[in-house]
């Protein structure tokens, strides 16, 4: 029997380094299902595709590999959308096989036909589809070769009846895996010398494109004696084991990392791409350095731009930069940072009346949890907790919408992280919001008995909207959350579950929560008027926020007012 092009997808995907597969299988997929099934890839089944696409993400990060997800035709690969988008922006190498409806159909508007490369262009490197069976080898490199040199989705699709097609001898096309130096050129690099020669103050910006870079980074901004501030995606690589580092900017940062940016008269940007302009300096020398140049200069004008990978770009830069010994801007903002760090922790405690405050909750998670357990947070009130709160020790790492800012990314990204390394301890913090908006997956840690712990914070609103109509001076529309015990949905479920409400019984149940040896499900009633406070106050902001209180206790909401102000003041 000859092999079917569905088959020689498998196999190229298996050579590319495909471990796991994530999706739902349908009509059009079947084929591909049956030869993945035959393969060492796994194929993972999720109970919605965006959860998949999610969880195809945090394996790709974490792993730095080539995961896949695959669709059926029309809403099971368009299901797959927000996922992607997701991905793409983190530079995820994920590959989608979109498998879609007979040839001989395409263009007749027929039963679940789309137009996959219109709806995919947008959110991918590389889409395209298969059009014979002798294009199958060749073009199934392709997108497997550009989803791993471009970092990004590659989308893959793949008509049925080429799928079912018996497969074509084709010349042995096959993926190229490499990591290839990249650094500016020693003028370049002269040139930025220079620079930091003429600087009196100088801040490092890192971002997430310093992976891998941390010792390079370190060293330098000890022999420039400069501050190092990094992203909220630079966390990771960036916090540990840095006597320099002053915290992140940006509107969830401190104020230590926010005044070492805006008050040095040079800063060096290292692989981020940080888009809120009002946090770059006004008056310094700016020199940006990115692994990609359509970056260089799009957030803030900048005196000179240069395209490299951050740790070999460090490497050849460090040799032309002199030691400096002058040291009273470095520790004018280490010590501020030591300062915010700890009225951070000093916040960190029970809420009154026993009320449990989400940062709270989280220092105990950050407290109890492994030294290289992972973490996912949805996008809102748990993921700027998480950043604040877990501490990075080079061995743990935190996953979250941080550039597209898409809710109910914590448990598909947790579902990847499990399968990618089993015996890892993986938490996600979930918002209720997010939670409950892909519930369904939680039984796919049942399914493929994936022993994540869930920590629900349980506010009964989507809190960090809610927070921005208040800051803009409106009463909250449309947030409030009707929701059931999580707790006990989780045991229907088949999970661990419990519901906390009380300061005094939460320790003792994160210690059991993460002691459990399958999936577990804390829920948290968190409390609901918990303030995320910025590293600064604007002007703007202090009248919305009072805007806000004057309309609430005209409208008889006096009580939230005086709520609020007691628990964050």
């Amino acid at each position: 029997m000859s092999k079917k092009v569905a088959q020689v997808i498998v196999e190229t995907l298996q050579s590319a380094g495909v471990k796991n597969c994530y999706g739902i299988v349908g009509d059009t997929l079947n084929t591909f299902a049956t030869c993945l099934s035959r393969s060492d890839i796994k194929f993972v089944h999720m109970r919605h595709e965006e959860a998949g696409a999610f969880a195809a993400q945090g394996e790709a990060l974490l792993m730095d590999r080539l995961t896949a997800v695959a669709g059926s035709c029309g809403p099971g690969s368009l299901h797959f959308i927000n996922g992607l988008y997701e991905a793409n922006r983190n530079r995820a190498p994920v590959i989608l096989i979109a498998s879609q409806v007979v040839r001989s159909e395409l263009g007749f508007n027929f039963i679940q036909e789309v137009d996959f490369q219109h709806v995919f262009g947008g959110c991918s490197v590389f889409c395209e589809m298969i059009l014979t069976p002798d294009q199958a080898l060749r073009k199934t490199v392709m997108a497997c070769q550009a989803a791993i040199s471009k970092r990004g989705v590659a989308v893959l699709i793949v008509p049925v009846d080429i799928a079912d097609s018996d497969a074509a001898s084709e010349p042995p096309f096959r993926v190229h895996v490499n990591n290839p130096v990249i650094r500016p050129s020693d003028e370049d690099l002269d040139q930025i010398a220079d620079i930091l020669a003429e600087g009196t103050n100088i801040t490092i910006y890192a971002g997430s494109g310093c992976v891998d870079a941390h010792d390079e980074v370190v060293e330098l901004a000890e022999r420039l004696k400069a501050p190092v501030a990094h992203t909220s995606r630079g966390k990771d690589e960036i916090e540990y084991d840095n006597p320099n580092n002053v915290g992140m900017t940006g509107v969830i940062g401190t104020e230590s990392g926010y005044h070492a940016i805006l008050n040095c008269d040079t800063l060096l940007l290292l692989g981020t791409d940080f888009a809120w302009r009002q946090f770059y300096p006004d008056h310094a020398k700016i020199i940006q350095v990115d692994i990609d140049s359509t970056h260089v200069g799009r957030r803030h004008p900048v005196n000179l731009g240069v395209v490299g990978n951050i740790k070999d770009t460090l490497r050849a830069l460090l040799p032309r930069v002199a030691q400096r010994e002058d040291a009273a801007f470095l520790n004018t903002y280490v010590e501020r940072h030591k300062k915010a760090l700890k009225a951070q922790a000093e916040r960190a405690t029970p809420g009154y009346r026993g009320k449990i405050p989400g940062q709270y909750l989280t220092s105990i998670i950050n407290r109890l949890a492994n030294q290289d357990a992972l973490f996912a947070a949805d996008d809102g009130t748990p993921l700027v907790w998480m950043l604040r709160m877990v501490e990075a020790n080079g061995k743990r790492r935190m996953f979250g919408s941080l550039l597209h800012g898409t809710m109910a990314t914590s448990i598909g990204n947790a579902i990847g992280l499990q399968q990618a390394q089993p015996g890892r301890q993986v938490i996600a913090l979930a918002g209720d919001g997010g939670f409950s908006m892909l519930l369904g997956d939680v039984l796919t840690t049942v399914q493929e008995n994936l022993p994540i712990k869930i920590c629900v914070y349980d506010n009964g609103k989507l809190g960090f909207v809610e927070l921005e109509q208040k800051g803009e001076g409106l009463l909250p529309v449309y947030t409030n959350l009707t929701n059931p015990d999580f707790g006990k949905v989780a045991e229907a479920m088949g999970l661990w579950g419990r519901t906390v409400s009380k300061a005094d019984d939460l320790e003792g149940a994160v210690a059991e929560w993460l002691e459990q040896p399958g999936p577990a499900l804390l829920n948290v009633k968190v409390e609901p008027m918990e303030l995320v406070m910025p590293p600064f106050t604007a002007p703007e902001a202090v009248y919305g926020m009072a805007m806000y209180s004057i309309k609430a206790v005209m409208h008889g909401k006096a009580g939230d007012v005086f709520e609020m102000i007691g628990e964050n003041l």
